[in-house]
């Protein structure tokens, strides 16, 4: 119902953060829904530091609800140095059958984000094989 996007193509898990330009979830609070370069749902697996537009990635742990959980507690983790789960934070994700929503907490410190499942281009444009 009242949720607002998370679409920006850095926000990827893919993306690699550029030198001294991290981002940071501090200020989120509410519903939230990831959609466009983002991807269409947080990313469900460990995200490597220094990706998604930050250095401490926040990845959804536990997987995603069906549509009969309704809404469901979850652990949020953040990769940082000290591996996949550094940091953490508990959220509720709700399926509602086309697409997922979030109720997502302020990050518990920068530079800390949550990131989407989306698939950045590398780097550099397209590579072609040439044989």
């Amino acid at each position: 119902m009242n949720y607002k996007f998370l679409n920006d193509s850095d926000r990827a898990q893919t993306f690699i953060t550029p030198l001294g330009s991290p981002k940071c979830d501090i200020s989120l609070s509410g519903w939230y829904r990831f959609g466009g370069k983002a991807g269409n749902k947080m990313a469900d697996s460990c995200v490597s530091r220094n990706l998604c537009g930050t250095y401490a990635a926040g990845w959804l742990s536990g997987g995603h609800p069906s549509v009969p959980d309704g809404a469901v507690g979850r652990k949020v983790c953040f990769s940082y140095t000290g591996g996949c789960c550094h940091y953490e934070a508990r959220i509720t994700v709700r399926n509602c059958g086309e697409f997922y929503v979030y109720h997502l907490k302020r990050a518990p410190s920068c530079y800390l984000r949550y990131c989407g499942n989306g698939l950045s281009p590398t780097p550099g444009g397209t590579k072609f094989l040439v044989r």
